[in-house]
């Protein structure tokens, strides 16, 4: 049996969605194959052993939570051992056993930015996912634009701010930001979800929205926006150095929003459409496949990602790639999949095995 951790919750704004990922998988993964070990961390960061029970973390009216149970889950203080250490609540250690593999699916900073990768890499913990780099590149919108750019890949134009620049060239900035033309997107450049995005429509919004993007990171990308249809792909690692698997298209469809905020993702169900699979050619699909991959390498990526893209009559551009996309089982990543014949449990299945085989 396969001892598998799942990492879930964090400090991120994105904790919740991280609980509801948690539930999808705790409810889904191969009990004949794999025992899990459910590590919740709370929004303080505290590392807890929660309970094995997907209803407990399932998205409903409000967003999911891990609540402090007093418990405290330790790593190994030395490289290689594996051994996980339970402190209960009034302060007893005992062994947890030793884990396989961790299954890092926390959202957002101080999760899907390398931060976790790095604490497990220094213990020699297997884990699913991407590793350090391509995990903090792809979190950082700014960054990711300046490399996919570099590879030639299409992307929107963009200014990006920090708050020192922008008090002291404040100016010269605006003049970048007032060329992309209006609407723009005014968006932190590490967050996830749609958290702390604003459509600018009129520029006597302008300060409003980077002061929100601002509250959320410190560097902020003002972003033009690009008319064309919303469609996202999945990307699975090749298995032995295989190039990338890259999944049917998807189709995200936006109505009674400006866009697709975090409400529309996650707590109005009448708010967006995802339709899977996306109506393409079958040149259009080949082509935002060979994107995807692309952008996959890119990065350096591992074990899986969503790319998304807008499609509009100049071709494809990049929006963003999410190294931890969201993964309940109506998201659109396992969507994707399983519309490409992949079901939800052999996906989980799949991305353990790439974790166990990773040499990072």
């Amino acid at each position: 049996m396969i001892r598998v951790a799942l990492l879930f919750g964090g400090r991120s704004s994105e904790h919740g969605i991280s609980c509801a990922t948690a539930a999808g998988v705790l409810g889904a993964i191969d009990r004949t194959r794999f025992e899990v070990v459910p590590i919740g961390i709370t929004r303080d960061g505290a590392w807890t052993l929660q309970p094995d029970d997907a209803a407990l973390f399932a998205l409903r009216s409000e967003l999911p939570e891990v609540v402090d149970n007093g418990t405290r889950v330790r790593l190994p203080d030395a490289a290689g051992s594996r051994e996980l250490t339970l402190v209960a609540a009034d302060g007893a250690s005992s062994s947890l056993g030793v884990v396989d593999v961790v299954f890092p699916i926390l959202h957002g900073r101080f999760g899907e930015d390398g931060t976790v990768q790095g604490q497990l890499e220094l213990v020699e913990l297997p884990y699913v996912g991407n590793g350090v780099l391509a995990s903090a590149l792809a979190m950082d919108k700014h960054m990711t634009k300046t490399v996919l750019a570099q590879a030639g890949i299409a992307v929107a134009p963009w200014v990006a701010l920090t708050p020192a620049g922008w008090a002291a060239r404040r100016g010269e900035l605006e003049g970048g930001i007032r060329d992309l033309g209006l609407p723009v997107f005014v968006k932190p450049s590490r967050a996830g979800s749609s958290v702390g995005v604003t459509k600018v429509t009129d520029w006597s919004a302008l300060d409003a929205a980077v002061e929100t993007a601002f509250a959320e990171d410190g560097t902020v990308l003002v972003e033009a926006a690009v008319v064309g249809r919303e469609v996202e792909c999945a990307v699975l690692e090749g298995r032995g150095g295989a190039a990338p698997r890259v999944s049917v298209a998807g189709e995200i469809v936006v109505t009674g929003r400006e866009f697709y905020d975090f409400e529309a993702k996650y707590l109005d169900p009448d708010a967006a459409q995802l339709i899977c699979p996306a109506v393409l050619s079958d040149a259009e699909l080949a082509e935002m496949q060979r994107l995807a991959a692309r952008a996959f390498e890119a990065i350096g990526g591992s074990g899986l990602a969503r790319v998304d893209f807008f499609l509009g009559e100049g071709g494809f551009v990049v929006n963003e790639i999410n190294t931890m996309p969201g993964f309940t089982p109506i998201s659109m990543f396992p969507s994707c999949w399983q519309a490409s014949g992949v079901s939800y449990p052999e996906l989980i299945t799949e991305l353990v095995e790439l974790g166990l085989a990773a040499r990072r």
